[in-house]
């Protein structure tokens, strides 16, 4: 089949071939398929949909299309990957912490997009770190420490990358068969022994719906399965931010709590210990899961998943001696003012995507690719659902650069609350699990 062929069929609804899909594949990294090509073959995906055998051929063709990985190290090596969320730093403490039982965790992130952070850009809001490595220093670092969290190189998936900055601007983001081989094209090339997938849902996801997200989830689980890799997915709660902070720098001082021994941050050591134990069970070091999420909380609580944090941040450029005084290394905004309630009563929603909308507009995340970020900026001390307030109760502390910014940012995370008289039902943090 040529490529008029392969998108006509998949027009008609027909099924693919294996090896159209990775002629198809290979067409996208070496531009044999024109951006015209490619953008009709995303609609017609999109509108007809792809079998989990279609699945499993698109995203083992383009991780193809570029390096994989191989790996001679004495441990499983174990990855993680979340569809995005507000307040969502749950990769900075949980890839060191996974190291420290024994794993190895090559992490290829990505940045903001949007009104979700980007876990690259919270990392690079320590002064002088660099999240950008070639595939070999990658592999190198890993070896040596356990982990590394960085940004994927021109080599890894091509086909992913021509095909991804297509969709995006033919409206065809949201097809579950290309969010699925796009995710894991890249994470399958990292040549891993077990992936969890922590899959949002609520005001502050990509997924507002449960049985979207379930969808989703399960295409993914499967998917991953199929092309060899033993891999679960938690769906988790995104109707309130993660932690009670949003920008980069913020979300960064609520990780290095929880990496020191800060009794806070319950909700964020929660879901990395059921994301880590799930991995440790996958990857054949914990008994259970349940063994495996105790094993995550004591290489917390004992200090070494903060040791192995700061020996990766060293190596990547950052300072020497970020865990011992991170609270002075970190950037901080010129303007801090808090947001009052302005009314007595409970929080009973909010809306986390207007949340993560003010943060870009303070400058904290970008709306397109090549924005510059301010690090600093962004919202802390946030109120979770349930919270009795009063008028003069902060509901969110505003960090800016300037007057301006910070009034606007107040206006919106006022907007973002809705204060009434009815305590609403808590969503559990962990909602489903896939297997």
């Amino acid at each position: 089949m040529d490529t008029r062929q392969i998108i006509a069929a998949k027009r008609d609804g027909k099924a693919l071939p294996d090896a159209a899909i990775r002629d198809f594949a290979a067409g996208l990294a070496d531009g044999r398929v024109s951006d015209a090509q490619a953008g009709a073959f995303a609609m017609a995906v999109l509108l007809n949909g792809m079998s989990e055998g279609e699945r499993v051929a698109l995203t083992t063709a383009m991780r193809d299309s570029g390096a994989v990985m191989a790996w001679d190290v004495p441990g499983p090596v174990l990855d993680k990957h979340s569809t995005g969320g507000v307040g969502d730093c749950v990769s900075l403490v949980l890839a060191p912490a996974l190291a420290a039982c024994g794993a190895y965790v090559p992490m290829i992130s990505g940045r903001g997009l949007g009104h979700t952070g980007g876990t690259l850009d919270k990392l690079e809001a320590i002064p002088g770190l660099r999240a950008e490595l070639p595939t070999d220093r990658l592999q190198d670092l890993v070896g040596r420490i356990g982990c590394a969290i960085v940004s994927a190189s021109s080599d890894v998936a091509p086909a992913d990358k021509r095909l991804y900055a297509i969709r995006d601007v033919t409206g065809t983001v949201e097809s579950v068969p290309l969010i699925t081989a796009s995710i894991l094209s890249k994470k399958l090339a990292e040549g891993l022994g077990g992936l969890v997938l922590d899959v949002k849902v609520g005001s502050g996801a990509f997924m507002t719906d449960m049985a979207q997200a379930r969808d989703l989830a399960a295409a993914l689980v499967g998917t991953a399965r199929g092309a060899g890799c033993p891999t679960q997915a938690l769906i988790t709660d995104m109707d309130q931010p993660l932690v009670p902070s949003a920008g980069n720098a913020l979300e960064v001082i609520e990780v290095m709590q929880v990496l020191t021994g800060d009794p806070g941050g319950q909700a964020l050591a929660e879901l990395c210990r059921a994301l880590g134990g799930t991995l440790l069970h996958l990857g054949g070091l914990a008994d259970s899961v349940q063994d495996g999420a105790s094993k995550i909380g004591q290489a917390v609580q004992s200090g070494a998943a903060a040791e192995i944090f700061g020996d990766m941040v060293a190596e990547l450029g950052g300072p020497m001696d970020f865990v011992e005084n991170w609270r002075d290394r970190l950037p901080a905004a010129r303007v801090m003012r808090p947001v009052m309630a302005g009314q007595a009563g409970v929080v009973e929603a909010i809306d986390g995507q207007s949340l993560g909308m003010s943060v870009v507009g303070l400058g904290g995340g970008r709306l397109r690719d090549g924005d510059k970020i301010d690090p600093s900026v962004g919202l802390s001390g946030l109120l979770p659902l349930g919270e009795v307030v009063a008028p003069d109760t902060p509901l969110a502390m505003v960090h800016a650069a300037d007057g301006d910014a910070a009034a606007k940012a107040e206006a919106a995370v006022r907007a973002a609350y809705t204060v009434g008289d009815t305590h609403p039902a808590i969503p559990p943090l962990i909602r489903e699990r896939i297997t």
